[in-house]
């Protein structure tokens, strides 16, 4: 028996693991959210029809399913306060990515200028915030943004402003805690791939007449793009879905749609229209990646 032989079997068995690791924790659990976003809202435990009882049978089944509807989907179709939800939850998370950009690209571009034995130094600050936990982190905000906080103590010490300036329950303190909170899941895959550029385009670029300025556009953003477009997915993703930053450090005026997927959950008991919610992002989400890997896709075509 050849090698191939050999190794062909373990390889497919190997090959199995990842389906199952997504049909038992992925497509299993989303199966059971969905059966739910299309059931009805009773005052009952649990608090939604129909409940399919194996015991009963075939007969159940097909009664359980005839009973299902889409009125909770209708439902955020026709609610300004869903629409609302989500039109606010992706602008925000589209503000959020542009900024995290604009301050990590600078970042993870000056790490991968650095001297080699300066690199993974760089990269363990980048890297240190992790260690802290999310919500205490969270919560060290509400200490620095507060009205006689770090942050007004040393605006006014600076003399720029003569007053408290009101900092928590505004959009601006929710941004500030999303830029701190993802900044890491930008920079990382930007150094990535910065790191890996070959010095020798730069150099050949200048050699050509080329400024910094035209290099850095027409060379250096080129090359970068596939970490540009991992780290936007990185960040894009979990803000639209975010939850306790918005909650602790932004108003409640116009919640995101993690709030208010809570607030139907925990506050309302409505586990269907939740779902349909839960559902309705998870496709939404769905954009962003089948955008990306057709441009990626697209990249290689034009690279052979």
């Amino acid at each position: 028996m050849n090698g191939r032989g050999l190794f062909s079997v373990p390889a497919r068995r190997a090959a199995i693991a990842p389906f199952l690791w997504m049909l038992l924790f992925f497509l299993l659990p989303f199966g059971f959210v969905l059966k739910i976003s299309l059931s009805h809202t009773v005052m009952a435990q649990p608090p939604y029809l129909p409940v399919f009882d194996p015991a009963e049978g075939i007969a159940a089944l097909k009664a359980a399913i005839a009973a299902l509807s889409p009125e909770n989907f209708k439902l955020l179709a026709s609610d300004h306060f869903y629409v609302l939800s989500y039109l606010r939850s992706v602008v925000v998370a589209l503000i959020s990515t542009s900024i995290l950009l604009a301050v990590g690209y600078p970042i993870a571009h000056g790490m991968s200028r650095l001297p080699a034995r300066w690199q993974p130094i760089a990269m363990i600050l980048v890297i240190v915030p992790f260690w802290t936990s999310f919500l205490i982190r969270v919560y060290a905000w509400i200490n620095i943004l507060q009205h006689d906080g770090i942050l007004n103590n040393v605006l006014m010490a600076l003399h720029l402003v003569s007053a408290p300036v009101v900092w928590l329950s505004t959009d601006a303190a929710m941004y500030i805690g999303i830029v701190y909170s993802y900044l890491p899941f930008m920079i990382l895959p930007l150094y990535a791939t910065l790191a890996k550029m070959d010095p020798a385009l730069l150099e050949a670029s200048a050699d050509l007449g080329g400024s910094r300025l035209t290099t850095f556009w027409l060379v250096t953003v080129p090359l970068s793009l596939p970490g540009i477009g991992a780290g936007a997915l990185l960040c894009f993703i979990p803000i639209v879905g975010e939850f306790v930053i918005p909650d602790l450090l932004a108003g409640s005026t116009s919640p995101m749609i993690g709030q208010t997927l809570w607030l139907e959950f925990f506050t309302n008991r409505d586990w269907p229209v939740a779902s349909a919610i839960a559902v309705v992002l998870l496709v939404l989400l769905l954009a962003p990646l089948l955008i990306n890997e057709r441009v990626q896709r697209r990249q290689l075509e034009e690279l052979r």
